[in-house]
């Protein structure tokens, strides 16, 4: 298997810093990689087609675009690449949670950390790619886990939530077993994908995009202790 990984960063002793570790870690894992440059995120753009990178560790402050704004670009049309900010700066961080970001590496970077940080990018990416089918009365949807904001049911049937809304004959039960730790079960009705939370109040749970799954009493802090650990991982 081959990693492709691109580093965007205006400053050039930075990126080479960053190319040396990234090489280094290859030879230790033994994994394959393609590393390439970027000194601003115009210039990765013009080439992110024909790249189509797995993993891309982003300054956020550079000239032009900055990092969290070409992140959110990247994020529109890819949920399964791996973002990895790299900034000097530890007050940008709640910007990674609008794109779903795997993590911040504050400069100067440590080997061990980018090591740490490469190898859960392959884990991830390997979860992420996962599907699930649903069977329509229309249609047979394969459908990454990764898409999935909610699931709710009603009476014999669930609505799986994503970019569409898909509803199959099927029990929550029966589709908790096909989904992973970042799912969380809250009362009898609902699923939700702990990365699409927004906040979290007593009564109800906000997902980005602007839905929301009304919370049962007592489950407040179930949901931000899943939260908590899930960040942790």
């Amino acid at each position: 298997m081959n990693v492709k990984i691109c580093i965007c960063d205006d400053s050039s002793e930075e990126r080479a810093s960053i190319n040396s570790l990234v090489r280094e870690w290859s030879r230790q894992s033994g994994t394959d990689v393609s590393v390439s440059e970027f000194p601003t995120a115009e210039a990765f753009l013009f080439e992110y087609e024909d790249l189509a990178p797995d993993v891309v560790l982003l300054d956020i402050e550079m000239p032009g675009m900055n990092g969290v704004e070409l992140a959110k670009r990247l994020r529109e049309g890819n949920k399964l690449i791996q973002i990895v900010f790299i900034t000097g700066f530890s007050e940008y961080i709640a910007e990674g949670y609008e794109v779903a970001a795997l993590h911040y590496l504050l400069k100067p970077v440590s080997s061990e950390k980018l090591f740490s940080t490469l190898n859960r990018a392959l884990e991830k990416q390997e979860t992420d790619g996962r599907r699930i089918v649903l069977e329509t009365s229309a249609e047979t949807v394969l459908l990454p886990i990764c898409e999935i904001r909610y699931i709710e049911v009603i009476k014999n049937y669930i609505t799986v939530h994503a970019e569409g809304s898909y509803t199959v004959k099927r029990t929550l039960k029966e589709i908790e077993r096909e989904l992973d730790e970042r799912f969380l079960r809250v009362g009898r009705s609902y699923i939700v994908n702990l990365h699409f939370i927004s906040r979290v109040t007593r009564s109800e749970i906000f997902l980005r995009g602007g839905e929301s799954v009304p919370l049962p009493r007592g489950a407040y802090e179930t949901v931000n202790r899943a939260i908590i650990n899930l960040k942790r991982v």
